[in-house]
């Protein structure tokens, strides 16, 4: 693990949320391994495919198809990680005028609401999955709910860092204040 997890760790008040932080960061780091294989697959299809097409007047039939496929699964395995450290898109014109608690105060309760919104995303990717696991791709013999298997993967994860971000358990992202910066 990355020092800054061993000390989210040390910093747990009990063995239950040291687990917690523990599982928490085994799948960011699997997350991120799983990102770099998709983008590498999604990278060397789409040059196979360009090699191909232009230099050997043919194209592989399942490349625009299993590039999308892994596309998709690097923008939706990102996505929590950028809810980890605050870099998704937020409006914060009024927020910045309140008293630091009251931010933090305000964070944690968007961040309650942000892990029920995934939860429910979670619960609704489900769905999705099972309404499309009969239905295959046109090109391979895959089912088309992979794709749907990314949101659901996505929505757990994001979920999992929203409740550590309300618990405290993970630093809540912080705003920029008027002058561009981030408050101490």
């Amino acid at each position: 693990m990355t020092p800054a997890w061993h000390r989210l760790e040390a910093h747990a008040s009990s063995p239950g949320k040291r687990h917690f932080l523990h599982g928490l960061a085994l799948l960011d780091r699997t997350s991120y391994y799983a990102i770099l294989v998709a983008m590498g697959v999604m990278t060397t299809l789409v040059s196979a495919q360009v090699f191909a097409r232009y230099v050997m007047g043919t194209s592989i039939d399942s490349a625009d198809e299993l590039s999308r496929l892994f596309f998709v699964w690097a923008i939706f395995l990102a996505i929590p990680h950028g809810i980890k450290v605050g870099i998704h898109v937020g409006i914060d014109a009024l927020v910045t005028h309140f008293p630091a608690a009251l931010q933090r105060g305000l964070a944690r309760l968007m961040a309650w609401i942000g892990a029920a919104m995934m939860a429910a995303l979670f619960w609704i990717s489900l769905g999705a999955v099972a309404d499309k696991w009969q239905e295959l791709m046109p090109t391979l013999p895959i089912t088309a709910a992979v794709f749907y298997i990314a949101v659901l993967a996505c929505a757990g994860h994001s979920c999992l860092h929203l409740i550590a971000q309300a618990l405290g358990l993970e630093p809540l992202p912080s705003a920029p204040d008027r002058r561009g910066g981030t408050p101490s």
